[in-house]
């Protein structure tokens, strides 16, 4: 692999640690924050007649989670399509 390959394949993992490391960030503090920390301020409001806290608690994190994935999904998709283009770029200019 030649040096502008090493370069745009270390890029292509830099960028999918940050996506990774910024989306379970996100569920981290929704699911731990939600459910725990600010549980008590958030069953003063209510979610199809449950408290918001217990909501998050039992259910929200999960959907976070599962929507999440579908961004990761999307992220990684544009990702690839941008590296593909890196990468045919390289060969082209041999």
């Amino acid at each position: 692999m030649n040096s502008k390959k090493t370069k745009i394949a270390k890029l292509y993992w830099k960028k999918n640690l940050q996506y990774l490391f910024i989306l379970l960030s996100i569920w981290a503090i929704t699911s731990f924050g939600a459910s725990i920390l600010w549980k008590e301020w958030l069953d003063q409001f209510y979610f199809y007649g449950f408290p918001v806290g217990f909501w998050f608690a039992q259910q929200g994190s999960i959907y976070i989670f599962v929507i999440l994935i579908f961004i990761y999904v999307r992220l990684m998709n544009k990702l690839d399509d941008t590296i593909d283009e890196e990468f045919n770029k390289s060969i082209n200019t041999k």
